[in-house]
């Protein structure tokens, strides 16, 4: 008797598997999340940093403006 076969069989298999693949998934989920954060990280390091405000003289000590 091939059991193999068995659609009984096959969707026992199948919700037994189940949870491992839904594991599996979340683990790869935060890996990916964790690989995007780390991204967005690097950028977030790369962007230069704000010029010094004007503290003294008569240009830029009244108003702040950047293009």
């Amino acid at each position: 008797m091939n059991i193999t076969n068995n659609p009984a069989v096959q969707t026992a298999t199948t919700a037994a598997a189940a949870p491992k693949s839904d594991a599996i998934n979340i683990a790869v989920l935060k890996k990916a999340l964790d690989s995007q954060a780390a991204g967005a990280a690097a950028l977030l390091q790369a962007l230069p940093q704000p010029q010094a405000l004007a503290s003294s003289g008569n240009l830029g000590t009244k108003l702040n403006t950047f293009a």
